[in-house]
């Protein structure tokens, strides 16, 4: 692959009360589009919120998908992009960036997405940034916290823990003691990413029923993969996700292994660019698997 330019999409947790304001003007159909397909006025809710409505996964996803996808399309004549990520959810954006489904196929599996994950809400999830992946497995397993996955490899030293909030807890606590940088619950609703959304899988799956899928014009690594989608295998990649880790840091690697020079990440979020400046310097850097958090 030459040098080129690869999009990002954020998922979620970027979610904010009068986010991408001044896209619903400039995009009309797809905002209507996008009303009638949920039911309510997608302008209305991100414009004004409130809040915690917002903070709600049922209407946080197919919001996140919406800004994102407009996003795109305002920035989609400033270049070609060679290839698109997407962090979990921002997935079904570069999909749909790729040509893979259309807008409004995109927007109903991200509603049908939501409401099948938002039904699991027995458990959380705990940022951690400091050991790397092997050093946090080794820790759960001397502590005995069997019931605890690891939802999002962001970074060699940047994770994300899925599971039961006693063992969360638990698991904060042994963090700290060992001296890890940061130890934060997300405000989430579910442990997603995690064992604990099988029945979330099992539901959701039903929503591909029927559907077919173009190749993407241009590659998007699997979060489950770490490699392209192809249109045979979207459908399962995209439901397999939903219990599998977000393999954010090996995705942003296959990228650079392949000569790609500038991630452009769609949107008013900054949170991907900061990760894969991480991500490039851990390269430089080997890795940097010692001892130390």
């Amino acid at each position: 692959m030459s040098t080129r330019t690869v999009c990002c999409f954020p998922g979620q947790g970027i979610q904010r009360v009068g986010m991408c304001a001044d896209l619903f003007d400039r995009f009309p159909e797809e905002t209507t589009l996008a009303s009638e397909v949920l039911g309510y006025s997608i302008r209305d809710l991100c414009l004004h919120g409130p809040a915690e409505k917002l903070a709600d996964t049922r209407f946080t996803q197919p919001a996140i998908y919406v800004a994102n996808a407009l996003a795109w399309r305002s920035r989609r004549p400033d270049f070609e992009p060679a290839g698109a990520l997407g962090h979990s959810l921002g997935e079904y954006n570069a999909l749909e960036a790729a040509g893979v489904f259309d807008f409004a196929t995109g927007l109903r599996l991200v509603r049908d997405r939501a409401a099948a994950t938002a039904r699991c809400t027995a458990g959380g999830m705990l940022a951690v940034v400091g050991p790397t992946t092997e050093q946090l497995r080794e820790l759960l397993r001397r502590a005995g916290l069997d019931g605890v996955d690891i939802a999002n490899l962001n970074s060699w030293r940047h994770q994300v823990l899925a599971g039961p909030d006693e063992e969360l807890s638990a698991a904060a606590r042994e963090l700290a003691a060992a001296g890890a940088r940061v130890v934060t619950r997300l405000a989430v609703s579910g442990p997603f990413h995690s064992r604990y959304m099988r029945s979330a899988a099992l539901e959701f799956q039903h929503a591909f029923d029927g559907l077919t899928f173009a190749e993407p014009e241009f590659p998007v690594w699997s979060n489950r993969t770490a490699r392209p989608h192809t249109s045979a295998d979207t459908a399962r990649l995209l439901v397999d996700h939903l219990t599998h880790p977000v393999r954010w840091r090996e995705c942003v690697s296959a990228v650079l292994d392949e000569g790609a020079a500038e991630f452009v990440e769609v949107g008013e979020s900054t949170v991907l660019t900061s990760m894969i400046r991480h991500i490039r310097a851990e390269r430089e850097e080997g890795g940097d698997d010692g001892d130390r958090y």
